[in-house]
């Protein structure tokens, strides 16, 4: 071997060989991420292993796949983590946000790179120095929201950096919403991501944000009724509400001193004043059970969050209690869900907030043959040449059917890329990252926007 050399594609070729992917969770996203990955598994020479409580499911996705197979997976099981950590070379984590830590803990055990569309919390990013010293790569928040956004919005500030300009102002919005062709409910929303994350949303604290160099914080019972509105050319009206702690993306995007920096979620208008209504109730509240909650019904659960009175019904209390007229078209969203029917509610000692996610599961889920989309939109205030701009960037991206949803393609999508560039060599950094960087947006964004992800401009 002595004085052999190899060329540099060779190498890579050599690195490619017998990769083993290892994806855990086989939930809402996972499909179009694992149908990225078994296309491109003959290029990369690799195969892939699909990890999840219900093996079945898991059988499904991969689709008998010659390069793909299932395994059974219990989270509580951690001789079978190391061992599934052991026989792969990267490990995407498709679980809830919350169980990401420990396969971090197993991936850097091991040095194995590992790679998440989550949220980066602060136990993950203390890991940085170690996983820089094993040369591994723990990438998050490459999915849609936080992901994708990152890329075409870390884009465009670039190259309004090396315009010389001065940032005053960046604002981003994301919402799953269903397409106009099966926006047929009262509600204009339906599910396409985790119900109980929808549920539960805004509820993790205040919501923080920078608004003309002034901080802002607002508390959970005001999140909604503090929104923007907006058009997207070609779909209408959005409104937009704060979401989680923007403040930390001034130092991530580069923005330390920008006067304004703010991050929401999108919805139809309307959509907020009456999710208003279920925080003002108490219904979303997870913090306690309801006693005898089986033996309920719908109506007399909504009377459980009334005051008592003899002879008004429960709508009349809801309405007086809430300031709602009674011509008020509000009232039809409620009506719609069944809130004051006489059904049961069928849950055993179940939270407001699980009660609740079961009766929006029931009348917000995509039909067969019905379609969601994705539509993010960012704005970039600067000042160049002494004189104030906007940039707007916008993207709509429609799903095939209730199956190939945008929501799952904007997921899966950016994942599989990243895994297939990490495996290839592509990405040089090291340590826990997110995708801010140009060896990042570049490919991908080029890669998405042959799958149908563009973003269209406007600057004035």
């Amino acid at each position: 071997m002595l004085g052999l050399r190899i060329p540099l594609g060779a190498l890579t070729l050599l690195f490619l060989l017998r990769m083993r992917i290892l994806v855990i969770g086989a939930g809402r996203s996972t499909g179009s991420l694992i149908e990225y990955l078994l296309e491109h598994s003959g290029s990369m020479d690799a195969t892939l292993v699909v990890a999840d409580r219900d093996v079945a499911l898991a059988e499904r996705k991969t689709g008998g796949h010659p390069r793909a197979s299932a395994v059974a997976f219990e989270l509580g099981n951690v001789d079978q983590l190391k061992r599934l950590v052991s026989a792969c070379d990267l490990v995407v984590s498709m679980l809830p946000a919350e169980l990401h830590v420990n396969v971090a803990k197993e991936c850097i055990a091991q040095s194995k790179h590992m790679v998440t569309a989550s949220y980066l919390p602060p136990v993950m990013a203390s890991m940085n120095d170690e996983a820089r010293a094993k040369g591994l790569i723990l990438l998050n928040e490459i999915g849609v929201d936080p992901g994708i956004d990152h890329l075409s919005a870390v884009q465009i500030l670039d190259r309004l950096r090396a315009r010389g300009v001065e940032m005053r102002g960046f604002e981003s919005f994301t919402g799953g919403l269903p397409a106009p062709s099966s926006d047929n409910n009262p509600w204009n929303y339906k599910f396409t991501w985790n119900p109980r994350n929808v549920v539960l949303a805004g509820a993790g604290g205040a919501v923080k944000f920078i608004q003309e160099g002034q901080y802002k914080y607002i508390p959970y019972h005001q999140v909604f009724r503090r929104t923007e509105f907006f058009k997207v050319d070609g779909y209408g009206r959005f409104e937009g509400y704060a979401n989680r702690d923007s403040l930390r993306y001034r130092s991530v995007y580069g923005l330390d001193s920008i006067p304004t920096i703010y991050r929401g979620t999108l919805r139809r208008p309307g959509f907020c004043r009456a999710w208003d209504v279920f925080v003002k109730l108490g219904m979303t509240d997870d913090s306690y059970r309801i006693e005898a909650s089986c033996s309920m019904s719908w109506r007399q659960f909504t009377n459980t969050f009334l005051a008592y009175h003899p002879t008004d019904s429960v709508e009349l209390k809801f309405r007086h209690y809430l300031g709602i007229a009674q011509d008020d078209p509000i009232m039809d969203k409620f009506e719609w869900l069944g809130l004051f029917s006489n059904e049961p509610i069928g849950l055993e000692e179940a939270s407001p907030a699980e009660i609740l996610q079961k009766k929006l599961e029931e009348k917000w889920k995509l039909e067969p043959g019905e379609r969601d989309m994705i539509v993010m939109h960012h704005l970039f205030d600067f000042v160049e040449n002494g004189v104030l701009k906007r940039l707007t960037s916008s993207m709509v991206y429609e799903g095939l059917d209730d199956q190939r949803t945008a929501m799952a393609q904007t997921v899966g999508l950016p994942v599989g890329i990243a895994v297939r560039l990490i495996l290839s060599g592509q990405i040089t950094q090291r340590g826990v990252l997110l995708p801010i960087h140009r060896e990042f947006y570049e490919p991908m964004l080029r890669e998405l926007e042959g799958y149908g992800v563009r973003f269209v401009e406007r600057e004035g």
